[in-house]
């Protein structure tokens, strides 16, 4: 293997573009009550003459003397937003019309799953794609380079969605912001790819992965990007199944000729490939020597890995933490969501410090969400407290106002005068174990679909997330109680495919393994109230006593397995 270089063209230029976004980065971090007035003033400027902005007023809270002025004037006339608040106002963009929810139209929408079957599209600005996420990026690249100088010295393994996966009904393209930045990133960016961006159209998830790592092992690759530390399990996992093909492969200069890669992909893969006896000899000595090949085998170089390493990924952490080398950094990949990129994670905690001239924040107090809107306390940014959890809220330059993610996080450390958050986890409703997101009223839909369609009533049904397992384990009282687990794990197989049906992200980590195949139980009769009678008997208080129906909660999680037929 080729040995690691001075990296001078991407330091030199990320040093230079990205110092100065992080510089810009750092004096709003010392001054984040007076970039926030402007990040808002400069957002209702923005969006003033659309007819959201109209609607509301915006011309008219620009006219506010001071912040205070200002934040009253924006929470008198505009109300917290969910998604489904803004569903109407997007269609009319996707069917076309200009200036609904800020001028123009979305450059691209991006689609994330929503509260119903129905998948959010979340629009895209132009001035949020190069004025936000694209400076962004920029800074998120040098960080990198502050933690490890020598992070781009060898290839990138970067793991990102389709950037064209659909269109609007006017034509705008709807797919993945990671994917479609990365295929605009510059050339000297697309050399540290070990592979074209063909790759990621491959639909079948075991032949990306098999592509991927099958360039990846071939070169001295220093860093990886990827959201979701699963996905490094299924990488490492896939080099283990097929080793000895890929070092076939890479002695030939071949791809698979087995794996579901379309022949057009096949093709644009040629230049990258060439036939490498040597490094085919270093990989089967490495496998001789140590049996189980790791990625600090085969990149003894490597530098940085950049994941999810918040909320409940701390199992999929474990399944890695001994595989890579003793020096490799890992860097959170920040908080982040397909609605906000929120800040920067600058050090080698978890603690992602927003960014106070990018987008307007507000937040409401953990011990406050359920109440009505207009009861909840909203607090500013350079108001959180280190140490308290909070609800957040986001005001974007791409039509998201008072936008509630959601995200409960917690507070952590200032950089300088600006608060860090880490994510805990989804509200209302809400499980996640490798960023599918899926709903309880998804589940609910699904499962009463199911009763329809197969004939065969529920009494009771509950689901949980187990996160060792990496699926879900649901849990079925059906009226017929001579109904047998044959005949429940098919009804099962029905509910997971209207579950794909119904979210476009449990589908895609569904198909790419990172969640696992459902596991079916069959509970025994009147388990509800069997287990309404325990939590009774333990304190809990009859007539608050509340159950959401999909949960990630191995306390009631060990209660229902106890329940379980035999």
């Amino acid at each position: 293997m080729e040995k690691l270089k001075t990296p001078f063209v991407p330091n030199f230029l990320i040093g230079i573009a990205g110092g100065l976004q992080y510089k810009s980065f750092k004096r709003a971090a010392k001054q984040p009550r007076k970039r926030q007035e402007q990040t808002l003033r400069e957002i209702l400027d923005f969006a003033k003459d659309s007819v959201y902005g109209k609607e509301h007023h915006f011309a008219e809270i620009l006219e506010a003397k001071d912040d205070t002025e200002l934040y009253s004037r924006y929470q008198q006339n505009v109300k917290p937003n969910e998604y489904e608040d803004l569903r109407p106002l997007i269609e009319r963009h996707k069917n076309g019309e200009p200036d609904v929810l800020f001028p123009g139209k979305p450059a691209l929408y991006a689609t994330t799953s929503g509260t119903t079957k129905e998948p959010k599209w979340i629009p895209i600005t132009q001035r949020y794609l190069g004025d936000i996420y694209g400076k962004m990026n920029l800074a998120w690249l040098y960080t990198m380079i502050r933690n490890r100088r020598k992070v781009f010295a060898g290839k990138l393994v970067s793991i990102v969605g389709k950037a064209v996966e659909g269109y609007a009904p006017d034509g705008t393209v709807c797919g993945s912001i990671s994917g479609f930045a990365q295929k605009k990133c510059p050339q000297w960016m697309k050399d540290l790819s070990p592979y074209p961006f063909t790759v990621y159209e491959i639909e079948d998830y075991t032949a990306r992965y098999y592509a991927i790592m099958r360039f990846g092992i071939e070169h001295n690759t220093t860093l990886i990007i990827t959201a979701n530390p699963s996905t490094i399990v299924e990488m490492q996992n896939n080099v283990n199944e097929y080793f000895d093909q890929y070092v076939e492969d890479i002695e030939n200069g071949t791809i698979n000729a087995a794996m579901d890669i379309p022949e057009h992909i096949r093709e644009s893969f040629k230049p990258y490939m060439k036939p490498n006896p040597e490094r085919a000899a270093e990989l089967r000595a490495l496998k001789a020597k140590y049996g189980t090949v790791l990625p600090k085998h085969y990149w003894p170089d490597f530098q940085l890995l950049t994941t999810w390493k918040c909320g409940n990924t701390k199992v999929y952490l474990d399944k890695f933490k001994d595989s890579f080398p003793k020096h490799t950094f890992h860097q959170e990949f920040s908080y982040y969501a397909t609605e906000c990129r929120f800040g920067l994670v600058i050090d080698d905690t978890v603690n992602t410090v927003l960014c106070p001239h990018m987008h307007y924040f507000e937040f409401v107090a953990e011990e406050d969400m359920e109440k009505p809107d207009d009861e909840k306390r909203f607090w500013q940014l350079y108001e959180l407290e280190e140490g308290k959890r909070y609800i957040t809220y986001v005001t974007t330059f791409a039509g998201l106002y008072r936008y509630n993610m959601n995200d409960l996080v917690e507070v952590g450390p200032r950089y300088w005068d600006t608060p860090s958050i880490h994510l805990i986890q989804k509200v209302n409703g809400i499980v996640t174990m490798t960023g599918e997101k899926l709903h309880e009223r998804q589940f609910i839909e699904a499962a009463r679909q199911a009763e329809q369609e197969m004939q065969m009533p529920l009494k009771f049904f509950i689901g949980f997330a187990d996160l060792d397992l990496s699926a879900y384990r649901f849990y079925w009282e059906f009226a017929d109680q001579g109904t047998t687990q044959e005949q429940a794990e098919r009804f099962t197989a029905r509910v997971d495919a209207l579950l794909k049906d119904y979210n476009q992200e449990y589908k895609s980590k569904r198909d790419s393994l990172r969640v696992k195949d459902p596991v079916t139980h069959r509970l025994q009769r009147d388990s509800f109230e069997q287990f309404k009678a325990q939590c009774i008997a333990e304190g809990a208080r009859d007539g608050q006593f509340k159950l959401n129906l999909l949960l990630q909660d191995e306390k009631r999680h060990a209660k229902f397995k106890k329940l379980v037929k035999e």
